[in-house]
């Protein structure tokens, strides 16, 4: 029976290990029985930018960290009540964010003489004082995993796989998670390969059997489901979101869509899923190169259908070009960027924020096109429908930012009633007596989408400049103005699809804290806890970053002192200080990581009694 004083609010765990080890299956595994047993919660998967750095190396150590709990969780947690360290290098690299009195399970089967040296220890960790602040649990998880896989005849490597379950069934026990329901998401995720789902499951079994008969572990607790609105609910990554996203537009537009890309990370597992649905229709594929793609995809609008593509760092630099032509050609065209750190090749699996300014003002030419930016993993799944929305009704390109911290991590997701989401469709209906190829729509100013093929309807395209109504070449500098103007001012007419901006927080406050994209749970989770320290603050999460929302000016023009918290040297900082001329505080990390909350609250605080 678990006492009431073992009842927890929230908790953050991490699984830390070589890239072999299996981290990401076991945290995502731990994850989508935490989201069916009703906590809420946010991951981050943390990878080594190495394919396979040598192993016990610091520079190889792959990570998921996941908080959840029985009450709203914003972040994936900064200290760690538990971690779990398979090697070393994993215990190295986490050990000063665990929390005074934290568990610790390692796996001291690992920590020999070898194993110490690669990660840069000089003397045994877990020997003497040096772990005396935490509950150390050391495990020779190898061994025991071994024994319980005495009676499959296999190999000592491909026994050794499966370690990562035993530790799984630990964590299983240490927070009363159902071990029935483990199972079967076992057996769902290996889907009838019995060669992976024997072993796993002995194993898990045998790890929750150890820490239930176990002295070692003497309480176990219980984390109760979060009062989250009623629905129905699933654990979904931001990638999977967009996925998503881009299939209820394509079934409920009824379009034709061709979603092309090249494999980058942490772009790629949007094909990976959207693979899953091509017997419905959906066409997604690999394509040679990062330009080969988006021009797939703006083959597919210039076609009459839906054309997205995605990629990141690098890679969205290759596809400029042929952006710069679909805002030139004024054909609709779907760009998802989903940001990593840079430059060049940088940091591939960490993430950051640092593509705002040439998402706007990385093309040669007045090159205009809408920017947004989703802000959790599940808000990817909106974002992409109406940037989709966007692009066919203003007949332009748009750039959906996010990030790798978003792409790989996950929460409880409640599943929307599609009947309720709008999609864009082609407007089919172009009479030829009246049609001129740059005929301007009053409401948006946009041209007309005359698909090849549709009689009457024929026009010059390319990348040259057009005449303002007919369409045909023309190098005239006062046309070539005109033309500018309207390109620029199309984009401005989409303020009106934005609306007002919400304030959360303290709206009385006079200290306002703007952040955009993959920041909004943090800078949540630290006005939140300001409040509880006193101090009121105000929050503005902005969603659409070109144009900016119409009441924008108004909304910092009630604020005496205004913060912005982003994971660049403050790109829309500079961008809210060239367009609204407001003394602005620039709050800004550069770590590869999530903003750390601690940081961000001190900032606050220091700004506030400034």
């Amino acid at each position: 029976m678990i006492k009431e004083s073992d009842v927890l609010e929230k908790v953050t765990i991490k699984f830390s290990g070589d890239s072999g080890d299996g981290i990401q299956l076991v945290g995502n595994e731990f994850t989508k029985l935490s989201a069916i047993l009703g906590n809420d919660l946010e991951t981050f998967p943390d990878f080594p930018a190495e394919i396979r750095a040598p192993a016990g190396t610091t520079a190889g150590i792959s990570g998921f960290q996941i908080q959840l709990g029985s009450t709203e969780i914003n972040d994936p947690g900064e200290e760690i009540d538990v971690l779990v360290a398979f090697s070393p290098a994993a215990l190295k690299v986490n050990v000063s964010s665990l929390k005074k009195n934290g568990i610790l399970i390692v796996n001291e089967h690992n920590f020999n003489q070898k194993g110490l040296k690669v990660a840069g220890y000089d003397e045994n960790p877990l020997l003497g004082d040096a772990l005396k602040s935490f509950q150390l649990f050391s495990l020779d998880i190898t061994e025991l995993n071994k024994k319980a896989l005495a009676e499959l005849d296999l190999k000592p490597r491909a026994k050794d796989r499966s370690k990562n379950f035993y530790v799984l069934g630990i964590l299983l026990w240490l927070y009363n998670r159902d071990l029935a329901k483990a199972i079967k998401l076992i057996r769902e995720k290996f889907n009838h390969q019995e060669d992976k789902i024997k072993p796993n499951l002995l194993s898990l079994k045998a790890g929750y059997a150890y820490a239930e008969a176990s002295e070692l572990l003497n309480s176990n607790y219980e984390i109760p489901p979060a009062p989250l609105a009623k629905g129905t609910y699933r654990h979904i990554s931001g990638n999977e979101a967009l996925a998503l996203g881009i299939l209820t537009h394509f079934f409920k537009s009824k379009m034709r869509t061709v979603y092309a890309s090249y494999p980058i990370t942490p772009a790629s597992d949007i094909l990976n899923h959207l693979k899953k649905y091509e017997p419905y229709g959906i066409v997604s594929m690999q394509s040679e190169d990062e330009m080969s793609a988006v021009g797939i995809a703006l083959g597919a609008s210039y076609a009459g259908g839906m054309g997205i593509t995605a990629s990141s760092g690098p890679g969205i630099t290759l596809k400029l070009e042929t952006i710069n032509l679909a805002v030139m050609m004024e054909l609709p065209l779907v760009v998802i960027n989903v940001q990593r750190a840079g430059p060049s090749t940088g940091m591939p699996t960490k993430t950051e924020q640092a593509d705002l300014l040439q998402s706007l003002f990385g093309r040669h030419g007045e090159s205009h096109l809408p920017v947004i930016a989703a802000s959790t993993p599940s808000d990817s799944f909106y974002v992409i429908i109406k940037a989709t929305e966007l692009a066919m009704k203003y007949m332009t390109p748009v750039m959906v930012l996010t990030d790798g911290y978003l792409a790989n991590g996950s929460e409880p997701w409640k599943i929307p009633d599609l009947n309720s989401i709008k999609t864009g469709k082609r407007n089919a209906d172009i009479d030829p007596k009246t049609y001129a190829p740059y005929l301007r729509d009053p409401e948006t100013l946009a041209r007309p989408w005359a698909v090849p093929g549709m009689k009457d309807l024929q026009h010059r395209i390319g990348g040259l400049e057009k005449d303002q109504i007919t369409g045909n070449v023309n190098y005239s500098g006062e046309n070539h103005e005109e033309m500018s103007k309207i390109r620029k001012a199309k984009i401005a007419r989409i303020q009106q699809e934005i609306p007002p901006i919400t304030i959360e927080g303290d709206s009385k406050s006079d200290l306002l804290v703007i952040g955009w994209g993959s920041t909004y749970g943090v800078i949540r989770q630290s006005v939140i806890e300001l409040a509880d320290e006193g101090i009121g603050v105000a929050q503005v999460h902005l969603k659409f970053l070109n144009p900016f929302p119409e009441d924008l000016a108004n909304v910092l023009a009630r604020y005496k002192k205004v913060v912005v918290a982003e994971i660049n040297f403050g790109q829309l900082a500079f961008l809210l200080k060239a367009n609204f001329l407001k003394e602005i505080t620039s709050h800004y990390e550069l770590k590869g990581k999530p903003l750390n909350i601690k940081r961000l609250k001190n900032k606050l605080k220091q700004v506030n009694h400034s």
